[in-house]
């Protein structure tokens, strides 16, 4: 305590500390509250001036002085300096400093005259007492002061007993017993009683317990009791009264005793009226508090053990010991224990209202102790009940309710009742807290309270409240949410079975938002019930109920077993739900029969099971992966599919779910999506499966009706209140957007997100829930949604991809819906502004509508992709493909049509069924009948709607293709832009891409190339199927099938191809000039060469699944078999490539076998349809015309089909005879191409060996096909026995591999080689004219043109406008191939093996490096990936156009110079980054100079040579075109030399012997292969040469069995064909 007194007045006592001191002391006493505070304030300052006073600082006298200056300001003054006296006389007698025990005796001596002898004599020690002279002795005065102490209180006065009458007992017990009823008053009585004592000599305490036992007789008298024994108090010591309650306490306090009840409550009424002190009268009852607690942690232990027991499996031989065990201590138990005071007295406090001292006694107990004995519980109720009643009456009643009221307490000092919800947190919460599980035994106070908090909630809810009334609420509305949670929950879990209950409280609980909720169903599911030991056996005979149930549970049984579920439901369905649901992830057969049992469920009950399902999902210790890690868990599983039903099934909120794979997928978490998926597939009838039937696709492709009835596999019905509510929910949380946001963007996370070390096969899994639930949930969204809605809450198509980073397929996806209603919306609204009926009006409105619409689209999509995209196809184009859907573009008229045969066929088997009672039939066949007006009406509606679409389209086609660039570039845009993406997007979105290009095909579309397009969909499929998820495989299957049969309808009858392709532009063979509109019938493939295509396209299938399922890779096996297993109805259609598939999966099958089930499972399906299929497959040459035509016919145009790939616009694709102008030709280009022989590597010189292997290829050389032609025409023996030569050897394979690591001497050796070999041609009039044209073609070279040999001179000009950019083309070409590559140093030769596609000169950096990074090898692809495309899983490979492509005789030697030089350089620092443009430039300047200045140079040495090369022009003959023309096709834009990387075997062999190894790959596929090359060579044999001799003839049959012996031979055939030359 802070000094009141401080030093500095001490020092300057007599100046100023003195009158200090004075004021302080009268400030103090002026106060004259007798407050303890101030008291000992006066106590400490007189305390501490006097010791001052004994330590010396202060002369005594002074301090007397001012102590008879102060001694007046208090009465009691002197009472407190005699206190403060005592204490110093304690203080200084310790110590053994005489001085201080001299200062305080002087001190007292000189304060003698202030306080009297009497005072002092009774606080001062003796000893003291006798040093100031106030006693003689002071041993003399302690024995006297015993003596009279033992006077006092120990010796019995006798004269009370002998005088007491008991006369006068008799007369006290009729006075106190008489009727009170009149004018008596306790004053009059005290009077009288007074008289008795007197008069009869009574003794005045046994007189008071004779008042006690007479009010205890008389509770109803409190009025006149309490008032006379306050009275009579006066007369004795406070104590007596609890000395004798206390007395009569212990009387009942025998082991069989039983204290009365009136006694309790005569105790309880004088605690109420302060009369006796609570503290004093405790001590007096049993037990003790010790005892409370030890019994209270017995009882814990107890239910504990209980719990332990019932968990336990116990063996039946030991169950009856058990039993026995079990009655003896239950016998032990029933004895009756001994009372317990405290509890008997809390109870009468609770009756009588005194609720502050009830509290008390309770704090003194552990919590729930006393409530959890029922007579204080329900005391207690009681006591609420009153309290509660006037707000109750005012708020509570329900409407119609009577109720029975309950009058107050006649107790004025109980509880005040509340009129507010205020009122009810300051009382009665708090006694709801102390009752806490208890409230289980009066359900009525239970339902009264759950309402008010009802009524409160309403209040709550409603806004027009002030600020301070508002934070009032909020504090009332936390204090609810705790009663709920401590008291109200846990009372249901005590109460026997109560829906009503569970009923009303769920009235309350669902205007709490779902987090609470889950908040309180968390609390007590998790802690609850381990607070109390009644709620831990509670607990434990649930979950051994719940077990009995669920063992007994079956589908026939549902019924009586839901039952049992519901009534164990109503009171603790946390934990019945939690047990359930375990068994669930355990064994899903058990899903069906508990989602029908859960039907006798409450509300609550309900959203409780909500709550546990999520926390089941969320738990953290379940993974959620198998061991194997490659497929999501079973019970995750499980779970879904029981959410899925039991959401469908019960009106169960869904919020809570639905937020929680939001925030999953928030964390970037998509395993839980399997959920979502299950309930919208249930709850809408939505399915997402890649297992649908054509039939299925097609009914999915019409109207809302006919897709319920044909689309999907079950039957969608009543689905109409479970998708309106999934849609409730969705809107109103604000989910439905941001889900469809979370899932495209988590679709292209997984990968990064999730990939990191799991298995390919879990990715591929969840990339596809992610795809298929995003896909689904869309689908729901634009069903169920109204127009307004959808509107409202999805953005422009710019936003969500710029904004939201949403792919592009799923933004338009999420957009098309909208598209739809805004034109429908729009078109209604001109149809009632004109009423105009005639069928032009309404397609010229509907194009309107469409118009304003689309116009905004189409600007939006600019933004989406670079600029030079719209060089190709324009954004209308763009926008139209992305926004329509098959419901557009064709009516499935036989889907129709077998619905409603399905529907005649149900009304006639009504008919014929006799048992149907007749209202029922009538019912049914109204159903049918209604149904089917509804598909009519419907089928009739799309009709028109197709009609209106097809004209919209007619109109704008023309504008869709802007061939700013070649014909190649806009294909190769289209189907990376659009056809792609789209096609694995879902499997409508398949068959749609594929009706698509047919339907550009069938409306002339200006500049498309529909045989280029499938040429590039059918050459090489192996990266988009390696690059495709399993369901991606099955979409992507599914298109490939589609375009398949739209090419085996045309393969199949000339009249159909005549009729559909023959006049179309798509089918010219000749690119001309945009300007030059000249089609002649020669342009066009005649229906003989189609048919040469499309064998070549079957071809490149076969080759393509070959290698895939070559490669061993568990992705390119699976996805092959899914996609063959999907074109299986149109491929393969030639035997002997069906053959070969067959033994290539049936070695799959072999392999597979014991490694990876699920590979073997596809594999033998496949197997197993393929062989269903044989009967069906025809030879070759009956699928296309095999026989050699007339030696100068027009050369076939198998190969090279519909030409032009990646050629400028003006490439002619001419179909020439090779007679001695073209040799001229060819002398002339051999001439122009000597500036690039270097660049060429063994592939080139090698040339003759390449067209074993594959006949279509489209960098062989007529030359070659012509001498093929004479060998196939005249040794097919010969050939059929070489096809029968072994696989290729080890060895070949080793050489294959040495292939790539060759060094650069040899190659420069090689080409040095070719070099000579081109310079021994002879010299004729041809050569004289040759030179000529090679001066002028030096000059052109100088100015940068192209020479093309080609008639029309706007073609020459446009060559050259074109030059610079292809040039820039390749170089960025090869860059990318040298990064794709991956730093991988590849030898110049690939330079001229890349295909050149147009698109690269349209692209930005971005899009480049992202080819790169996309242009990923598989494992098995050594060879660099060629002329990848921007999109990621589909790299588009150009090869496949080289293959279309007859020979076009232009060439770009500026181009090939360039070429070889940049990739020189890359060989030599292929990290180096690519350079600036204007470097680049810079660079290919002095590239074309240096190429220039060789070409001049070999000009001059041919000159020297050309006589030597007269008598070697036999041989040469041979060599020469056949070089060229390899030359021209890598040099034209043709971009097919591609073909030597790519698709050239199915192997991919590395570089310079992918020749090799593929003849041999090919040989090992036997006989049918064989065939094929037959098939080719006679196709080649079309273009054959009169020049050709018997000599070459021969020359080709050696080379042709050298090639047979396989790989071995290589270097030899190097060696011979230097001989020859």
């Amino acid at each position: 305590m802070a000094a009141l007194l401080p030093a500095e007045w001490i020092k300057n006592w007599e100046k100023g500390g003195k009158s200090e001191f004075v004021q302080l002391c009268r400030a103090l006493s002026e106060n004259k509250s007798h407050d303890s505070m101030n008291f000992r304030d006066i106590q400490q300052a007189l305390y501490e001036l006097a010791y001052h006073v004994v330590r010396g600082n202060l002369k005594h006298d002074q301090a007397s002085n001012v102590l008879g200056d102060v001694i007046e300001f208090r009465e009691d003054m002197p009472s407190i300096l005699a206190d403060v006296f005592c204490i110093l006389d304690i203080e200084t007698s310790c110590l053994e400093e005489k001085s201080k025990r001299d200062h305080f005796t002087q001190l007292v001596l000189a304060c003698l005259y202030l306080v009297s002898d009497t005072v002092l004599k009774e606080r001062l020690d003796p000893e003291t007492l006798e040093s100031l002279g106030l006693i003689k002795q002071s041993q003399q005065f302690n024995q006297k002061s015993v003596k009279i102490k033992t006077k006092l209180f120990y010796k019995q006065q006798k004269f009370n007993l002998l005088r007491e009458e008991n006369e006068g007992y008799a007369k006290l017990i009729a006075e106190l017993g008489q009727d009170l009823s009149g004018n008596m008053t306790s004053d009059l009585i005290l009077e009288n009683i007074k008289s008795l004592i007197g008069c009869f000599n009574l003794d005045p305490n046994r007189v008071l317990d004779i008042i006690l036992e007479v009010y205890e007789c008389r509770p109803e008298y409190d009025d006149f009791f309490v008032p006379l024994i306050e009275s009579y108090m006066y007369m004795c010591e406070p104590q007596t009264l609890c000395h004798i309650l206390g007395f009569k306490f212990k009387f009942y306090q025998d082991p069989s005793g039983e204290t009365p009840c009136s006694l309790y409550r005569v105790a309880a009424v004088l605690l109420q009226h302060n009369l006796i002190d609570l503290d004093d009268l405790y001590v007096h009852l049993l037990p003790g508090d010790n005892a409370i607690i030890e019994e209270h942690k017995r009882e814990i232990v107890e239910a504990k053990q209980i719990v332990r027991k019932l968990t336990m499996v116990v063996l039946s031989s030991e169950k009856t010991e058990e039993k026995e065990k079990e009655k003896e201590k239950e016998e032990e138990k029933t004895e009756k224990p001994p009372d317990n005071q405290k509890l008997g007295l809390l109870e009468a406090l609770l009756k009588i209202g005194d609720w502050q001292h009830a509290q008390s006694i309770m704090d003194q107990m552990p919590p729930f102790y006393a409530t959890s004995h029922k007579p204080i519980a329900i005391a207690l109720c009681q006591l609420v009940h009153v309290t509660i009643e006037p707000l109750y009456r005012r708020v509570g009643v329900p409407k119609g309710a009577k109720g029975s009221p309950i009058s107050s307490l006649p107790n004025k000092r109980a509880p005040k009742q509340a009129d507010s919800f205020e009122d009810l947190r300051k009382e009665v919460f708090n006694m709801l807290c102390y009752l806490g599980p208890h409230l289980s035994h009066d359900p009525i106070l239970f339902a009264k309270v759950v309402r008010l908090g009802k009524a409160f909630m309403k209040e709550f809810q409603s806004d027009g409240s002030k600020q301070e009334d508002k934070e009032k609420m909020e504090i009332l509305f936390s204090c609810l949410l705790s009663i709920t949670d401590q008291v109200l929950l846990p009372s249901l879990s005590l109460m026997d079975c109560n829906a009503c209950m569970s009923e009303e409280l769920w009235g309350m609980f669902k205007t709490f938002p779902y987090q609470y909720r889950y908040r309180l169903y968390g609390q007590w599911k998790n802690e609850t019930y381990n607070s109390h030991p009644l709620l831990v056996k509670v607990k434990a005979q649930t979950i051994d109920r719940a077990k009995y149930i669920m063992k007994r549970l079956t589908k026939e049984n549902v019924k009586p077993s839901g039952r049992q579920i519901g009534k164990l439901s109503h009171s603790n369905p946390t934990i019945l739900f939690d047990y359930i649901l375990s068994q669930i992830q355990k064994y899903d057969n058990l899903i069906t029969p508990v989602v029908d049992s859960l039907k006798y469920l409450t509300s609550l009950n309900y959203d409780v099971l909500a709550y546990c399902i999520i926390e089941a999902l969320a738990n953290p210790e379940k993974e959620r992966m198998k061991h194997d890690d490659t497929t999501i868990s079973s019970w995750l599983q499980s779970l879904a599919s029981f959410c899925g039903a039991v959401f469908r099934k019960y009106p169960i909120e869904l919020a809570g779910l639905l937020q929680y794979v939001a925030n999953q997928l928030k964390a970037g978490k998509s395993f839980d999506l399997l959920i979502l998926k299950e309930v919208v597939q249930k709850m809408a009838g939505i399915e997402i499966t890649e297992e649908m039937t054509m039939e299925q696709l097609e009914a999915m492709t019409g109207g809302e009706q006919l897709k319920a009835e044909g689309g999907y596999f079950g039957q969608i019905r009543n689905t109409k209140k479970s998708s309106q509510r999934l849609k409730d929910a969705l809107l109103d949380h604000d989910l439905a957007l941001p889900l469809c946001l979370l899932m495209a963007q988590q679709r292209n996370g997984v990968i990064f997100q999730e990939g990191g070390e799991k298995h390919l096969k879990l990715v591929g899994k969840l990339y596809d829930q992610c795809h298929d639930t995003l896909v689904q949930f869309g689908g729901f969204l634009a069903s169920n949604l109204s127009t307004e809605d959808y509107i409202k809450r999805v953005p422009s198509i710019d936003v969500l991809c710029n904004e939201f980073h949403t792919p592009h397929d799923a933004a338009f996806f999420l957009s098309r819906p909208m598209y739809a209603h805004h034109i429908s919306s729009k078109y209604d609204e001109l149809k009632k502004a004109e009423k105009g009926n005639k069928q032009q009006h309404k397609v010229h409105k509907y194009i309107t509508s469409c118009e304003l619409v689309m116009a905004p689209v189409h600007d939006a999509v600019i933004s989406l992709h670079l600029p030079k995209v719209w060089d190709d196809i324009s954004p209308q184009f763009y926008a139209t493909f992305w926004s329509l859907t098959m419901y557009d573009l064709a009516v499935p008229h036989s889907s129709y049509d077998r619905e409603v045969n399905k529907l005649k066929v149900q009304m006639k088997a009504i008919d014929d069924n006799q048992e149907m009672p007749p209202n029922k039939k009538k019912k049914e066949k109204e159903r049918c009948t209604a149904l089917q007006d509804k598909l009519l009406e419907e089928e009739k509606k799309q009709l028109e709607h197709v009609q209106r679409v097809l004209q919209r389209l007619k109109l704008e086609k023309d504008n869709w293709l802007l061939a700013k660039s070649t014909k190649n570039e806009t294909i190769t845009k289209f189907l990376q832009l659009c056809i792609f993406p789209r096609c694995i997007f879902s499997a409508i979105d398949a068959v749609y891409c594929a009706h698509f290009v047919e339907l550009v095909h069938q409306q002339k579309t200006p500049n498309f190339s529909t045989l280029l397009c499938y040429d590039r969909v059918f050459s090489d499929i192996i990266y988009t199927v390696a690059s495709c998820t399993e369901n991606e495989a099955s979409r992507y299957g599914r298109f490939l099938c589609c375009m398949l049969e739209t090419v085996t309808r045309w393969h199949s009858d000339r009249v159909i191809y005549e009729k559909e392709c023959g006049n179309y532009p798509g089918f010219l063979t000749i690119l001309r000039a945009t300007g030059f509109d000249g089609g002649n019938k020669a342009d066009q493939l005649d229906y003989e060469n189609f048919r040469h295509v499309v064998h070549k396209w079957h071809y490149k299938l076969t080759k393509a699944s070959v290698h895939c399922l070559e490669t061993g890779e568990y992705t390119h096996i699976r996805n092959i078999l899914i996609v063959l297993t999907k074109i299986l109805p149109w491929y393969p259609k030639v035997l002997n490539l069906g053959q070969a598939l067959e033994r290539r999966v049936h070695k799959i099958c072999q392999e597979e076998k014991e490694k990876r089930p699920d590979l073997y499972a596809l594999a033998m399906g496949y197997s197993g349809q393929l062989k269903s299929r044989k009967p069906f497959m025809i030879p070759e040459n009956e699928f296309h015309h095999k026989d050699p035509p007339a030696r100068n016919a027009v050369a076939a145009t198998v190969q090279n089909g519909p030409g032009g790939a990646g050629m400028p616009t003006s490439l002619t694709i001419n179909t020439v005879k090779l007679d001695e102008g073209n040799a001229e030709e060819t002398d002339k280009l051999k001439e122009k191409s000597q500036g690039v022989v270097k660049v060429t590597n063994k592939a080139v010189n090698a040339a003759p060996k390449v067209t074993t292997s594959n006949g279509n290829s489209a960098s062989n050389s007529k030359v070659i096909k012509e001498k093929d032609d004479k060998e196939k025409s005249g040794k097919e023996k010969d050939k059929e026995k070489k096809d029968k030569t072994p696989a290729a050897t080890p060895e070949m394979k080793a050489l294959g591999k040495d292939g790539k690591d060759k060094p650069k001497e040899e190659r420069a050796n090689k080409d040095e080689k070719v070099r000579e070999i081109k310079e021994k041609t002879p010299k004729s009039e041809k050569e004289k004219e040759k030179v000529k044209k090679e001066e002028k073609a030096s000059k052109e070279e100088k100015s940068k043109t192209i020479v093309t040999i080609v008639e029309s001179k706007s073609t020459v000009e446009k060559e050259r406008e074109k030059e610079p950019s292809r040039e820039k083309d390749v170089a960025k070409e090869m860059k990318s191939k040298e990064n794709a590559k991956g730093g991988e140093k590849m030898p110049v030769v690939g330079s001229l093996k890349s295909p050149v596609p147009r698109s690269e000169t349209s692209e930005s950096e971005r899009e480049q490096k992202r080819r790169k990074v996309d242009t990923h090898s598989s494992p098995s692809h050594s060879s660099t990936v060629k002329g990848t495309a921007t999109l990621p899983k589909v790299p588009l490979v150009s090869e496949n156009n080289s293959s279309l492509r007859v020979i076009s005789i232009h060439f770009l030697q500026d181009n090939l110079n360039e070429l070889k030089d940049s990739s020189a350089k890359h060989y030599i620092n292929h990290t180096t980054p690519t350079l600036s443009k204007s470097k680049e430039r810079e660079v290919e300047k002095k590239d074309l100079d240096k190429s220039r200045e060789r070409s001049r140079e070999r000009e001059k040495k041919d000159e020297k040579d050309r006589k030597d090369r007269k008598r070697d022009h036999s041989n040469s003959d041979r060599e020469v075109p056949q070089d060229s023309t390899k030359r021209r096709k890598e040099e034209n834009g043709t971009t097919g030399s591609s073909k030597h990387s790519k698709s050239e075997s199915p192997s991919d062999s590395p570089r310079l012997n992918e020749k090799e190894k593929e003849k041999n790959k090919s040989k090992s596929s036997g006989k049918e292969k064989g065939d094929s090359i037959k098939a080719e060579k006679m196709e080649k044999s079309s273009s054959g040469s009169k020049k050709e001799s018997r000599h070459d003839k021969e020359k080709a049959e050696k080379k042709e069995k050298r090639d047979s012996t396989g790989g071995k031979e290589e270097k030899k055939h190097h060696k011979s064909s230097d001989k020859h030359r």
